[in-house]
């Protein structure tokens, strides 16, 4: 068996991210899989060093802190990933505030992880390409423009070392600078739309923040993103609808919209906030489309 590579943020887990993945590597050796392990330093290190092993010959990697980790993961597999005879694996190690993309699959955490590991069981999902600008980026989560990056932003700005609940925190704040405003994008080549949103998401997985549950029907594998639209909202209506999230029921609000589709087309005339898998970036984005069943996920129940 060809080992793992895992890739441990130690700054994962409020600091303790070392130390927790010292623990979850080492029960993962007893059930007899390999495992090499690197550190990173900093910001877009994962991204390096996945890159780097990855044309070295490495094909099987673990994952180990937050989602933004395995933003970073994935960024460093892809878009060379694309073209390989080689199938990619991955195998999460949730030691993150996050975590979002596992909860669609298990509510286990590392320990779902480390069963799959352990009798090698795998699943495609589809990765999604996102085109900007200044280049092109690549995540399995959901990417989001308004008031749900605003609230990303301001929450790994200010909030981030109190985890989950961080993320209410920035909700709470963003709510005085509520200002629904228009996102030009097109569906599957469709008719331009520009009516003034509160948020637009597009998700592969069914959650963010967390728990919350943001596209209650999204299919990591049908090979579409869900497309989440929240009109114009008032702060009240807005915050009567947020605690709804967390159920899925949010989408019941009138101003609420849910579609499928291959592909996202902007027309934006000006970099934005963007949160693309618990990252927030500063960009213009142009399009958005799903790359099929492009990676092999480690996981287990």
């Amino acid at each position: 068996m060809s080992s793992y590579l895992a890739i441990v943020n130690p700054a994962a887990g409020g600091g303790k991210g070392a130390r927790l993945a010292q623990e979850a590597i080492a029960l993962i050796r007893e059930d007899g899989v390999q495992v090499d392990v690197v550190e990173t330093e900093g910001p877009g290190d994962a991204t390096d060093k996945v890159r780097e092993a990855f044309r070295s010959g490495q094909r099987r990697f673990l994952s180990v802190g937050g989602d933004g980790t395995t933003f970073e993961v994935i960024n460093g597999l892809f878009p060379e990933a694309l073209d390989d005879p080689r199938r990619s694996t991955l195998g999460i190690l949730p030691l993150g505030t996050g975590n979002s993309f596992l909860r669609d699959f298990t509510t286990r955490g590392a320990l779902g992880t480390r069963d799959a590991l352990k009798q090698e069981e795998r699943q495609a999902v589809d990765v999604i390409r996102l085109e900007h600008t200044e280049g092109v980026i690549f995540f399995i989560n959901l990417v989001s423009l308004g008031f749900v990056a605003d609230v990303g932003d301001i929450t790994n700005r200010r909030f981030k070392r109190l985890g989950e609940s961080g993320y209410i925190l920035g909700v709470l704040t963003q709510l005085a600078r509520l200002a629904p405003r228009p996102i030009p994008f097109r569906v599957d080549g469709g008719p331009l739309e520009t009516v003034p949103l509160t948020f637009l998401a597009a998700c592969n997985s069914q959650y963010t923040g967390g728990k919350m549950h943001m596209a209650p029907k999204a299919d990591t594998g049908d090979g579409l993103i869900d497309l989440i639209l929240a009109g114009s909202m008032g702060r009240l209506s807005l915050i009567g609808t947020f605690p709804k999230i967390f159920h899925g029921t949010h989408l019941d609000h009138p101003a609420t919209d849910s579609r499928r589709a291959a592909r996202l087309d902007f027309e934006l005339d000006s970099p934005v906030a963007v949160m693309v898998d618990g990252e927030v970036l500063t960009i213009q984005p142009t399009r958005l489309d799903v790359l099929p069943g492009a990676l092999d996920l480690c996981i287990g129940e």
